[in-house]
């Protein structure tokens, strides 16, 4: 493989390995952000339930659940926005991933050409002296 050729397709596997962590990182944090609105929910069923038994809780549980509707649509909000950026990660994953085989294939097909010249050399070289032997 000749130089060229193997330092774009390290770059290429540098570029890979480092969007693979960025998604990976967005990953925990839509994880993260998809657990915060299950934790939203179990509140609020939480506190309809307590709201059953208690009066007091049964009174304020409007106010709650006023706040509880924002903080939930403010989650839902984060968790699309990091869905996004995911798409967006794993589309730039994807492009350079699809680079990487290119560059492997045109080294490939370099190194493979190369070996064919070689050999038509060393097939020229041995007609030669087949020729010369005959001749001489």
């Amino acid at each position: 493989m000749t130089a060229w050729a193997h330092s774009l397709i390290r770059i290429s596997n540098y570029e890979v390995e480092t969007l693979q962590k960025r998604l990976a990182e967005i990953n925990a944090r839509k994880a993260e952000a998809e657990m915060k609105v299950a934790v939203l929910d179990a509140q609020a069923e939480i506190e309809h339930e307590r709201a059953r038994t208690d009066t007091d809780a049964a009174m304020m549980l409007q106010a709650y659940l006023t706040g509880w509707k924002l903080r939930r649509a403010d989650a839902v909000s984060a968790v699309a926005v990091i869905e996004a950026e995911e798409e967006g990660a794993r589309d730039a994953l994807t492009s350079a991933f699809e680079e990487l085989k290119k560059f492997e294939h045109v080294a490939e097909t370099t190194r493979l050409n190369a070996l064919i010249a070689a050999a038509k050399r060393e097939t020229a070289a041995f007609d030669e002296m087949g020729l010369r032997k005959r001749a001489g």
